[in-house]
């Protein structure tokens, strides 16, 4: 993610609840990520699991991108 959707998202995260959660849901998201792809070995569930969490942290960032958009064209 780019410094400046960064600041934004720190900027706006305290007023925006939806913001909030999905930012947070990011982090969670890849926190889940790091752990089982640095594993030297996955089980067919844990590769689900991936595909699962990738496909949730990539609406996520879609939406996250669309409330950053809004408040890029109001800050210009």
């Amino acid at each position: 993610m780019e410094q400046s959707e960064l600041e934004l998202i720190e900027k706006h995260l305290a007023a925006d609840a939806e913001l909030k959660v999905l930012w947070e849901d990011h982090l969670k998201y890849e926190k889940i990520l790091d752990r089982l792809e640095t594993k030297p070995f996955r089980t067919p569930s844990e590769d689900l699991e991936v595909k699962d969490i990738k496909k949730k942290k990539l609406a996520g960032k879609t939406k996250l991108d669309t409330i950053l958009q809004k408040y890029r064209k109001a800050e210009a």
